[in-house]
């Protein structure tokens, strides 16, 4: 019997609690106080008389219209440079503790953003929270003896100009408390290899002396990796090196798409738990096994608005417009995809973090990605979001029993008329004209706009199918392996061009032939 693993179930049952929907906001309100008592002294809190904002009948309404929305770009042109000039009291008390790389998914140069010993303070707590919300999932008492592998970037971080910066998931990962270590793996020492395929390669060696329960990571890299594992040991399935696998925890991004592949290296189904943990925050995790949703963290440094996804709200470039309305958690309607604007303790204030989501059920404050601001296509007028892709493309799996994990798309140009061209990622040799009839058909059925479209302006579709490790190839390019790494689902036609070129010069280094 696990009797160490007993005592750590009851204990985790007896320390969580569920809240209701009225403290939801309460919650929020006072994480915003917080926010403006301790940085109202900063030069940006100066800048908009943070302290004023204390005394208004209605802080939130108040805060709203003193404070414009800022994107990466905006923050960083108008405050965060003051930092790298080796400013304190920028945005947030004194100097931040890191600086997070996150190349997002336009691969030009990195983001850094600010990460203070309040966000690593909140992270923890974060974590400590969602071991709390194991109670409600149905795990043996064994389970909580297990070890936890978790993959991610490399924690050796980098020095520049007085600071140490790398992915979030290496910062946090170098700051686990110590009473984790002892089931944290690869370790300290393997985790520190830069080299991603280096580090995989020493997992592979060790693998066989660790009782893995529980894996956590970037569903792309993840299955990488358990893909190099099992060819290492000459295996059929993961769970041929640990049996005891339970448990996998996503990270930052939709697994739906992933689901797919990802089940295809196990022995028997897992417990999925999905995350989101972001280069901004500890955003959201699931609290409940009937349910694929996230509970959003309400009282953990982060304050939420919701702006909603509509073409009035988004400028062409993807970012908000000065006058768009931003809702708190008492008006937000389930069903309804909103930007999600975010202010919090690494000195982000009322930052558009760039992805969408929908609440499916305000009462319990739970939501799910739903895409990106800047993966939305409407050059014709399609009104495509990644949630109809996602959608199309499930279905496009079912329909031709294929697995397809990763896919980008463009509307391109051909011959004066636009085309939406597609690259899958399908090892099967499936005919490409008859994947794009059915996926132009399973869209027209989804999308109202887009079906229009396709009586107009829109010509066409057009698909190519490329090896999964194609894609894996392409991120390399834009960030570290391991990383939070979002697979640009739409690229505009000049970053589409530099992709073709990529995959063409992929294909005829790997003398592989696609599907015609």
């Amino acid at each position: 019997m696990a009797i160490i693993g007993t005592i750590i179930k009851k204990a985790i049952k007896l320390g969580y609690a569920f809240s209701s929907k009225t403290e939801f906001h309460e919650k929020q309100l006072q994480v915003l106080h917080e926010l403006i008592v301790k940085a109202k002294h900063t030069s940006f809190g100066k800048h908009y008389r943070m302290e004023d904002l204390l005394y208004a009948t209605n802080l939130a309404e108040a805060f709203a219209s003193r404070i414009p929305f800022f994107d990466y770009h905006k923050m960083e042109e108008e405050w965060w440079c003051q930092l790298q000039q080796g400013e304190k009291d920028v945005s947030w008390p004194g100097k931040p503790a890191y600086f997070a790389l996150s190349s997002g998914t336009t691969g030009k140069r990195s983001k850094r953003l600010p990460v203070s010993e309040d966000m690593l303070n909140a992270i923890r707590l974060a974590g400590i929270k969602q071991v709390g919300a194991t109670a409600n999932f149905n795990l043996p008492a064994s389970f909580f003896e297990k070890e936890i592998l978790m993959l991610g970037s490399s924690t050796r971080l980098n020095e520049r100009n007085g600071y140490l910066e790398g992915e979030i998931s290496g910062i946090s990962t170098s700051n686990i408390p110590t009473w984790f270590k002892g089931f944290y793996r690869p370790g300290e020492e393997i985790s520190k290899i830069k080299d991603w395929d280096e580090r995989v390669l020493e997992i592979a060696k060790r693998a066989r002396d660790w009782d893995i329960g529980a894996l956590s990571g970037i569903p792309s890299w993840l299955e990488l990796m358990m893909k190099k594992l099992i060819e290492y040991h000459g295996v059929n399935t993961i769970h041929d090196i640990w049996p005891n696998l339970e448990v996998y925890t996503t990270g930052g991004v939709a697994f739906e798409p992933y689901e797919k592949s990802f089940n295809a290296l196990l022995a028997h189904p897992i417990t999925i738990i999905d995350t989101y943990f972001a280069s901004e925050g500890f955003i959201a995790f699931q609290e409940r096994p009937d349910t694929r949703s996230m509970k959003l963290l309400v009282d953990n440094g982060i304050y939420f608005e919701f702006v909603p996804f509509t073409p009035e709200n988004i400028t062409n470039k993807g970012t908000l417009r000065d006058d768009a309305p931003a809702l708190n958690l008492t008006e937000v309607k389930e069903g309804v995809e909103y930007v999600l604007v975010i202010s919090t303790v690494s000195g982000l204030w009322r930052y558009m973090i760039g992805d969408t989501i929908e609440f499916t059920n305000t009462d319990r404050a739970e939501i799910r990605i739903t895409g990106r601001t800047k993966f939305f296509l409407n050059v014709v007028g399609s009104q495509l979001s990644v949630d109809k892709m996602n959608q199309a493309i499930l279905e496009l799996e079912e329909q031709f029993s294929v697995k397809i994990p990763e896919f980008t798309l463009s509307a391109i140009k051909i011959e004066d008329e636009f085309y939406h061209v597609w690259y899958l990622s399908c090892e099967s040799q499936t005919d490409t004209n008859e994947l794009a009839a059915t996926l132009d058909e399973n869209l027209k059925q989804a999308n109202k706009n887009y079906r229009v479209a396709r009586s107009k302006a829109l010509k066409g579709v057009r698909v190519h199918t490329i090896p999964q490790a194609c894609f894996h190839d392409w991120n390399t390019h834009q960030k570290e392996k391991g990383g939070q790494v979002k697979m640009e689902r739409v690229m505009d036609e000049n970053r589409f061009h530099k992709w073709e070129n990529f995959v063409e010069q992929w294909l005829s280094t790997n003398n592989y032939k696609p599907a015609t």
